[in-house]
């Protein structure tokens, strides 16, 4: 990797680091291409990213960002996962680590915050952003439905009641 090609990944670990919510910091003690392609593929359909980089080249990176305290989490074989979601790259990386004893979580940060193991499996444990989200419309639309069968309930209680009548009548 020449010099160019080490500045550039640089400059896109700073912007991934800008613009993200969580990192999670991971240790690879041994994952085959398969299980790393498995890990990417589940990370991307959570909307994060698994990311291998020289522990060197994140150092810089790090530098003059919020998360620049998780330099110290990164030795020996590491990769970042990262995330705009705070929940979505630490439990993907939580779930994955439960069945696979060859990925290490070894800390993170959550903006200026650094998180070790136990902070990132409890960040794992919160709903996701679009859950909580369904669940805040749901609790936003629970009282109207609930006002619209209140009022419009009385109409049809007379409306049963003079049904009742005219199937008595008739009979």
């Amino acid at each position: 990797m020449d010099r160019s090609q080490k500045a550039d990944l640089v400059a896109e670990l700073k912007s991934v680091f800008t613009e993200t919510s969580v990192v999670v910091v991971t240790r690879n003690l041994g994952l085959t291409v398969a299980q790393s392609t498995d890990l990417r593929l589940k990370m991307r359909d959570a909307g994060a990213q698994f990311k291998v980089a020289k522990n060197k080249l994140a150092q810089i990176a790090l530098e003059g960002t919020r998360y620049g305290g998780i330099s110290e989490l990164l030795t020996g074989p590491t990769a970042l996962a990262t995330s705009t979601d705070p929940v979505a790259a630490a439990k993907v990386a939580v779930d994955f680590a439960k069945t696979n004893d060859k990925l290490e979580i070894v800390g993170g940060a959550m903006g200026d915050t650094l998180l070790d193991v136990a902070g990132i499996t409890a960040l794992a444990a919160l709903p996701s952003l679009d859950q909580l989200r369904g669940t805040l419309i749901g609790l936003i639309q629970a009282p109207a439905t609930k006002i619209a069968r209140t009022v419009a309930e009385p109409g049809a209680q007379l409306a049963r009641v003079f049904q009742a009548y005219a199937t008595k009548e008739a009979a």
